[in-house]
């Protein structure tokens, strides 16, 4: 009787202590990352982004709020926030609460397809069918019907109000230490909102550093952005695969990226030129799947340097 159960009883109590694990201690692991990337032109000073993602709110998450509002302590030169700030439709006054502190620096933002819509009970393991048939979000699937829509304007009239820049398909520019800094932002590609002839032709001449930002970080819009010339590129959406294997990584994306450039500081090369591109992994999760494995939840803290030397 032993024999013939104990394997399978012991499967079943590992996935329990899995679970509890990724659910109780992982996704509640909150910690900062420090990339420094040479990009910047000669003989400017360094630059301390703060890149906060998919924070995925959920009203009643007290520690996720207390260390959003922390990270003000970093005192960043300006904040880029890549969207996906909800998973509750109640959640937007904790949002504001927990970006508050962060919104007394420079900032800008772009929305992801959480921001718009609530999120939907569905199989994890869908993602793994859409990632095998090239099909994700509504980039090839049907038309979402009956979805839940979140009172998003509030918040999007927040951030404005404290001066952060609103990156929806157009371009805006913050003033650092007397320097020019252009952002050039896409609406989520994941809903194909993203309008690339808006914002197509490049960093602006009169800019001394230009960077580009979007939610999900779709080949489409890597290559675009890279093809016009710009050095940078922030995202979010991953969550870093969110369900990850130890010493292998992710599984899956959400998107048309590949697993390797998941999450962190990589590159995207597109007609001869190259862009750095940093994916955050995110500091929340969709309210339904409140767990992550060899993944925990982060925010970024970039700092952005001259780039080096060309021999």
């Amino acid at each position: 009787m032993r024999a013939r159960y104990g394997v399978p009883l012991g499967i079943t109590a590992a996935a329990a202590a899995g679970l509890a694990y990724s659910a109780g201690f992982e996704a509640r692991s909150f910690r900062l990352r420090r990339v420094t990337i040479p990009v910047l032109p000669r003989g400017m000073r360094p630059l301390r982004v703060l890149q906060v993602s998919d924070i995925h709110m959920v009203s009643g998450q007290r520690k996720k709020r207390a260390w959003l509002q922390s990270l003000a302590g970093l005192r960043p030169d300006f904040v880029i926030n890549t969207g996906d700030n909800l998973s509750d439709p109640e959640g937007v006054p904790e949002v504001l609460d927990a970006l508050g502190p962060l919104m007394e620096f420079p900032g800008a933002y772009v929305f992801g397809s959480n921001d718009y819509y609530g999120p939907r009970l569905r199989n994890p393991g869908r993602y793994l069918v859409e990632k095998i048939q090239g099909r994700h979000g509504l980039n090839g699937n049907e038309p979402v019907t009956g979805a839940v829509h979140n009172p998003w304007e509030p918040m999007r009239d927040a951030f404005d109000e404290a001066g952060w820049l609103n990156l929806t398909n157009t371009r805006g520019t913050l003033k650092i230490d007397g320097h020019t800094i252009g952002l050039t932002g896409l609406d989520d590609p994941h809903i194909k909102r993203d309008r690339y002839a808006h914002v197509a032709g490049g960093p602006a001449p009169s800019d001394d550093f230009s960077l580009a930002v979007v939610h999900a970080p779709y080949l489409r819009t890597l290559d675009a952005f890279t093809s016009d010339g710009y050095p940078l590129i922030l995202a979010g959406h991953t969550h870093g695969g969110q369900l990850c294997i130890p010493f292998y990584g992710a599984l899956v994306t959400n998107c048309d990226l590949d697993t390797d450039r998941v999450k962190g500081l990589s590159t995207h090369t597109e007609d001869g030129r190259t862009a750095y591109l940093h994916v955050s992994a995110g500091c929340g999760t969709n309210r339904y799947t409140p767990v992550r494995f060899a993944c925990p939840p982060e925010a970024t803290l970039l700092t952005l340097t001259e780039h080096e030397a060309r021999g």
